[in-house]
């Protein structure tokens, strides 16, 4: 969950999301590492008033600051194409959950059982309870299993939504005529919010996603009160 003030990422709360902060803090050190000492140099060059004749035609200098870059950027490629296949891969889901956005509600639909669906809406601020979030809180969460693959289909009804859930490191386009496929698995047990990240209307900030993640013996008796509803 984000606070006010807050300058990092949110804590991960599944495997994908641990590789994207382990990159993001990678990338920031070398970043921080090429920008300290781009400032010395500049701060040399102007504060000192000596030079170097032999610095003027240098073949070793410019060999160097033409193969360094390349060195650098093959540092951050390589852990963003293995982070990027990752993201990619669905290996043998034991869940389906496609996600349909509306303006301006989610839709779900657990594929796996029958007629297991439910629309999910933003609670009004007036209705909240003492511990509820505003303009994050739904009527009906999505709930999955911990320590379970999980793959979403992910589509739109009307206008270009997207899913985001960012402490599980997903932000999925939803495009009307369209099936986008993502995966994740949720480590620990817990209630997950996200919001529709693309400006998909007047009521844009008033499309919530909360996830609540639970055991796997627990899920089971969730979908079978659900069945029993139908």
């Amino acid at each position: 969950m984000a606070y006010p003030l807050q300058l990092g990422l949110q804590d991960a709360t599944s495997p994908l999301m641990e590789e994207l902060i382990q990159f993001h803090d990678h990338t920031l050190m070398i970043a921080l590492l090429l920008s300290t000492m781009v400032f010395y140099t500049i701060l040399t060059t102007v504060t000192t008033k000596l030079t170097n004749k032999n610095m003027l035609d240098s073949q070793g200098i410019e060999t160097i600051w033409t193969i360094a870059p390349a060195l650098i950027l093959i540092l951050i490629a390589m852990p963003s194409l293995r982070v990027l296949y990752m993201m990619d891969e669905v290996n043998n889901p034991h869940l389906t959950v496609k996600t349909i956005g509306h303006q301006w509600y989610w839709s779900y639909e657990y594929t796996d059982y029958k007629n297991l669906e439910f629309d999910s809406y933003m609670i009004p601020t007036q209705d909240l309870i003492p511990g509820q979030f505003r303009l994050l809180e739904t009527d009906h969460r999505m709930v999955v299993p911990t320590d379970s693959p999980v793959r979403m289909l992910i589509t739109a009804d009307d206008v270009i939504h997207s899913w985001a859930v960012p402490t599980l490191g997903e932000k999925m386009d939803a495009i009307p005529g369209r099936l986008n496929q993502t995966t994740f698995v949720v480590s620990h047990p817990g209630v997950f919010y996200g919001q529709c990240s693309e400006i998909c209307g007047a009521n844009h900030s008033f499309m919530p996603i909360s996830v609540e993640a639970i055991p796997l013996i627990h899920f089971e008796d969730w979908s079978t009160s659900m069945l029993a509803k139908i």
